[in-house]
């Protein structure tokens, strides 16, 4: 499957949320990582680009590469970003789009690598 690189060093990356299971909706099993066997986790980005507006993407990435608490707003960095292009079809309708994939998603918080007092 051909994988586009996506550099985001002239983009602002914000957490939209805490990363959830990637959950496959067939079966309602959480997805794992087909050479790792890790456990996926989604996680919802803001991306921005100066001069652009602002767009969600969806990001899976396995449960071990999220460091950090992710809230609404927390800075990010997105490590090994890919983007996949997509198609299939279900009952006659094409559908397609790109799919969004990391190594791991870091939180940029300041203290988001300290260990939070007892």
């Amino acid at each position: 499957m051909r994988q586009i690189p996506v550099d985001t060093n002239a983009a602002q990356v914000m957490a939209a949320g805490p990363a959830e299971p990637k959950v496959n909706r067939q079966t309602g099993e959480v997805q794992t990582d087909r050479e790792t066997g890790a456990k996926l986790v989604t996680v919802n980005v803001m991306f921005a680009l100066e001069g652009n507006a602002p767009e969600i993407l969806t990001v899976t990435v396995p449960d071990t590469g999220v460091t950090g608490e992710l809230t609404m707003g927390t800075p990010v960095a997105l490590t090994g970003l890919v983007a996949r292009p997509w198609e299939n079809e279900f009952n006659g309708q094409k559908r397609s789009g790109i799919a969004f994939r990391a190594v791991a998603v870091t939180s940029l918080a300041a203290g988001a690598s300290k260990p939070k007092a007892a």
